[in-house]
């Protein structure tokens, strides 16, 4: 018997025997059948769960926030959030990415429907690449998930629930936005169901001038583009206990950096089966595929040479087969198995490269009192390119009251080293010929250097070339509690996140040309921890307000001990004279704020058929990278960005129930800010300026 399947065997034997023991329990009727359908979340624990009775710290954003606010980009809505920040690389105009619990966006898993997107290709996923003109909700798990979702969720998971066709008449909406930058966007989309049958298509194009945030260089922080995106989805119910979905979705883009070229397309198919075998047994199959493709060429606006090609060619399969099964009426067990095959084929890469793994994981969702829900889950994954992982989770929620609850989790996960860090074989002739190599093909990149006389020092040992990179790994802390009456909403959450073996670069060596060799390497051990505190108070019926807050306190370990130790030090600029840093030196780590607050106004006027929000969010000062070499942020580092505060309006009306307008404007104080890493005599803006928007949109 393979271990795979003996592992599988032996929780499925546990997790049974555990549920028989508690099934009877419970008397009341199943939670998970009677919810309002829009107060539940499915992401958290893979089945539909009621947000308010979750022990896990989760935020909903609903579609009619969504369509008040006026934004049309994935990364529009989530900024406004509590504990999720989009951040921007240390490089000038190297995009942005987003931070849960002051984790990295590497670390974080991006769903449509359950199933995931790939593209990182320099760990970032381009978030304004969604439209979210079709979804009916957006869920964000905090902390690590990789008991179900296994590699990258070990921050968190954002999860995209594309709407359902109801109505037996076609429905459906057309409309346009146009806002600053010449930013044009167009939508449609076309919703029936009827019997035993359902479709939706959903069409968007998005064009913009771009924009230029450095003054005096050559080109545009964000070039000219115009993308499309095309969803299609099918919904038949093959029988009364049988049900089929199959999606299909198109994202193609194009920038205009002529004389070079920069194209990117992102394609996926879905397929799946909801089998109701009994009243208490569920199947779900599904089989999934995606594919994301770039092809960027660096061309030399001089003489036309091509200084560089970097095309990039992503796939992933996934078949998965999942069980749940009802003990009782409020005890569920899930078990599933998976499959993935993945390929990367790159030009900044000797060879296509391929990873399979295989998985399962178990989850029991019991009520063992009547005012206690537990949920103990744990993931077994088996990859072809890092040891296997097993990834526990445990989370628990105490109802004192109708009002008034408690709540607890503690999980692992994981991120397994993607692509890059293994097989990158990479020279930056434009960039003055540093080197960089995955650790699979390092020893090889070294050899090659030597043999062609091009290194002029060795820094590591000849003998640790190659060695394995583990996994980088986390457990995360979640203690919080809610309460709820009348008109006040609050939730608090405390979360600590103690990551072990990040992998960083190091230098490998360095070259004759005076630049260097960077590899990869297991050595950082950093956490990040505080509080998040969310107030909703509903003034009266038309006027509702939500405050956010977080506390955030994120550090290396090892960078920590050695401060207390007095053995790092800094050299003031001004003076030149080197300072001993003490414990209140260290900031902590690159592009986490300490402070970040958001509030949000929205306030209905039923007899004008009209809506209005403001919502402010704020940022309190970060630093994007160490100036001084000492390897941390000390108050001699010039590399930090002063707090700000973004403030977005919307106004909305609807004219004969059909033709809706919005009017708006996004960072409504006009910030601009200055990005601290811009060369001497050059000025670099942090943001574009203040953007208006107005928008048509027509029911049917």
């Amino acid at each position: 018997m393979s271990l795979n399947k003996a592992v599988f065997m032996l929780l499925v034997a546990l997790f049974s025997s555990f549920a028989r023991s508690q099934s009877g329990n419970a008397e009341k009727r199943d939670s998970l059948l009677t919810q309002d359908l829009d107060e539940v979340v499915v992401t958290a624990t893979r089945t539909v769960r009621q947000l308010s009775s979750l022990p896990l710290p989760v935020t909903l954003i609903p579609q009619e926030q969504i369509a008040r606010t006026g934004v049309t980009r994935l990364n529009e809505i989530l900024s406004e959030q509590t504990g999720i920040v989009m951040t921007p690389d240390a490089t000038i105009g190297g995009g942005e990415g987003v931070q849960i619990q002051g984790i990295a966006s590497d670390y974080v898993l991006v769903l449509i429907d359950g199933v995931p997107v790939v593209g990182r290709s320099s760990g970032n996923l381009d978030l304004s690449r969604f439209a979210i003109g079709n979804i009916k909700q957006i869920e964000v798990v905090k902390g690590p998930s990789s008991s179900l979702f296994g590699s990258e969720a070990l921050g968190g998971v954002i999860n995209i629930i594309t709407e359902k066709p109801t109505s037996e008449a076609i429905t459906g909406h057309v409309g346009h936005r146009a806002a600053s930058f010449n930013n044009q966007n167009s939508n449609f989309s076309l919703n029936q169901r009827r019997e035993n049958f359902g479709y939706s298509l959903f069409v968007d194009r998005m064009s913009s001038d771009g924009f230029d945030l450095a003054t005096g260089d050559n080109g545009q922080t964000v070039n000219p583009f115009v993308n499309h995106t095309l969803n299609g989805r099918l919904f038949f119910d093959v029988s009364d206990k049988a049900k089929l979905f199959a999606s299909g979705r198109y994202f193609a883009q194009e920038f205009n950096v002529a004389p070079s070229t920069a194209e990117e397309q992102d394609a996926n198919a879905h397929l799946r089966l909801d089998h109701d075998a009994s009243g208490k047994v569920n199947w779900q199959y599904e089989l999934y595929y995606t594919r994301y493709v770039t092809n960027e060429q660096t061309v030399d606006p001089i003489d036309n040479a091509i200084l560089m090609d970097n095309d990039f060619n992503q796939q992933l399969l996934r078949p998965e087969i999942r069980y749940n099964r009802r003990f009782g009426e409020r005890n569920t067990m899930t078990l599933g198995l998976g499959y993935n095959w993945e390929t990367l084929d790159r030009s900044l890469f000797a060879e296509q490269v391929t990873f399979d793994s295989q998985y399962l994981f178990a989850q029991y969702d019991f009520v063992p009192m009547e005012k206690m829900n537990v949920i103990v889950g744990a993931r077994f994954d088996n990859h072809s390119e890092y040891n296997s992982q097993l990834s526990p989770k445990l989370s628990a929620r105490y109802n004192f009251s109708d009002h008034f609850a408690v709540k607890a989790s503690v999980g692992s996960g994981f991120k397994a080293p993607d692509f890059r860090q293994l097989y990158l074989d990479f020279t930056n002739v434009a960039g003055g010929g540093y080197s960089v190599f995955g650790k699979d093909v390092e020893a090889a990149g070294i050899q090659r250097l030597l043999d062609n006389g091009e290194i002029a020092n060795l820094v590591v040992d000849p003998a640790d070339l190659g060695a394995r990179l583990d996994a980088e790994s986390s457990v995360g802390y979640n203690l919080g509690a809610s309460f709820k009456k009348g008109k006040l909403s609050t939730d608090i959450n405390f979360f600590r996140n103690d990551f072990r073996n990040l992998i960083d670069t190091q230098i490998l060596a360095s070259r004759t040309n005076g630049q260097n060799v960077f590899g990869y390497i297991n050595r950082e051990r950093v956490y990040t921890q505080g509080a998040e505190l969310d107030v909703k108070y509903r003034i009266n019926q038309h006027l509702n307000l939500a405050m956010g807050y977080q506390l955030l306190y994120a550090f290396d370990k090892d960078k920590e001990a050695a401060v207390e130790a007095g053995t790092e030090f800094a050299r003031d600029p001004q003076t030149l004279e080197t300072i001993r840093l003490a414990r209140g030196d260290y900031f902590g780590l690159e592009n986490r704020s300490r402070h970040t607050f958001n509030a949000k106004v929205f306030y209905e006027v039923p007899k004008w058929d009209a809506n209005a929000n403001l919502r402010v969010v704020y940022r309190s000062r970060f630093g994007l990278t160490d100036r001084n070499g000492n390897g941390l942020l000390d108050p001699w580092d010039n590399s930090f960005v002063d707090g700000y505060a973004l403030v977005n309006l919307a106004l909305g009306k609807t004219f004969y129930k059909k033709y809706e307008v919005r009017l708006g404007a996004n960072n409504l104080l006009d910030f601009t800010g200055e990005n601290p890493l811009a060369a001497q005599g050059t000025q670099v803006r942090v943001n574009p300026g203040i953007q208006f928007f107005t928008r048509l949109n027509i029911q049917f």
